[in-house]
């Protein structure tokens, strides 16, 4: 199932969302709109806000200012409305280690109405826990764990899943692989995925929008990938050609680096190389300029790092 999240209203909205704790401001006045139907990025260098924001959403701390909506229900005034629309894991997942993965999924199933026996089949699936989910918990790999974790909050079919830091402790074949099955999410569940990280590059990667902060501050929201999928930022196309001067002359843009920059759509990359080479210019060889996340939080951050 595909959702269309130009049509649909935002599945979450925070407003002037403040948390402060004595005189100590830790999360101030953020205000995000979470699109329904992607994966949502909520980036930031560890000690920015980002979990104590999420403990806000999911009620598992207060609100000194300001409100989350989630599905049009407040956590303030409609907090059971609200959360009954949510799966989360905050930090890691909490299994019983000395069950099998199916008796995990059985034990949370009984605390949530509606949760059927193909329900469960239906989250194994998904995550990929077929072949060994009626091993001992404590036999898997932190790789497993994570993904019993993302079936256990799927149960329900909440309209958003959130995760915090779910790539920490894992190895690169295991951050892909839940990079995978978040995109499966959407693209089959229709779940929004609010997902925070340190790691610009796997957020790169994972995320269609990222919303960045800073010291409990929103700087800014950033849409990584155009609706067909590919980079919605930095459509740029280097042409690499024997005369910059006439390759200029023919079709505009910049000179860089013995070469020609020249800000387009692909569509009109081959009318363009035509005219190059119609013109009597020698082109070597055409390449898109991406425009990376790393070089787009620099710019914001004024080059202040992250982790």
């Amino acid at each position: 199932m595909t959702v269309n999240a130009a049509a649909t209203e935002p599945v979450a909205r925070l407003i002037g969302v403040t948390k402060r704790i004595g005189s100590k401001t830790l999360v101030g006045d953020l205000t995000l709109d979470i699109p329904a139907g992607q994966v949502f990025g909520f980036l930031g260098p560890n000690g920015a806000g980002k979990t104590t924001t999420i403990r806000m959403m999911v009620g598992l701390i207060s609100i000194s200012r300001g409100d989350i909506v989630i599905g049009g229900r407040s956590i303030k005034t409609n907090f059971e409305e609200a959360v009954a629309q949510v799966g989360a894991i905050v930090e890691n997942p909490e299994m019983y280690k000395f069950l099998t993965g199916y008796q995990n999924l059985k034990q949370y199933a009984r605390m949530v109405s509606g949760v059927t026996k193909q329900r469960i089949q239906e989250v194994i699936e998904l995550v990929g826990l077929g072949s060994r989910i009626h091993d001992k918990v404590k036999s898997y790999s932190l790789g497993m764990r994570q993904r019993l974790g993302v079936a256990q909050a799927l149960l329900h079919r909440p309209k958003l899943l959130i995760l915090d830091e779910p790539t920490n402790g894992l190895d690169p074949q295991g951050i892909r692989e839940l990079r995978d099955y978040l995109r499966r999410l959407c693209r089959e569940e229709g779940t929004t995925v609010f997902v925070s990280s340190h790691l610009l590059s796997e957020m790169e990667l994972m995320c269609d929008s990222v919303a960045i902060i800073q010291n409990g501050k929103l700087i800014d929201v950033r849409q990584l990938k155009s609706e067909e999928g590919g980079q919605a930022q930095g459509r740029k196309f280097v042409f690499d050609v024997d005369n910059v001067q006439s390759a200029q002359a023919l079709i505009g843009g910049t000179v860089k680096d013995a070469a020609i920059v020249v800000q387009t759509v692909r569509e009109d990359i081959p009318e363009l190389n035509a005219k190059l080479v119609s013109g009597g210019v020698k082109v070597y060889g055409i390449k898109e300029v991406v425009v990376s996340l790393e070089d787009q939080f620099l710019e914001m951050t004024g080059g202040e790092g992250i982790e």
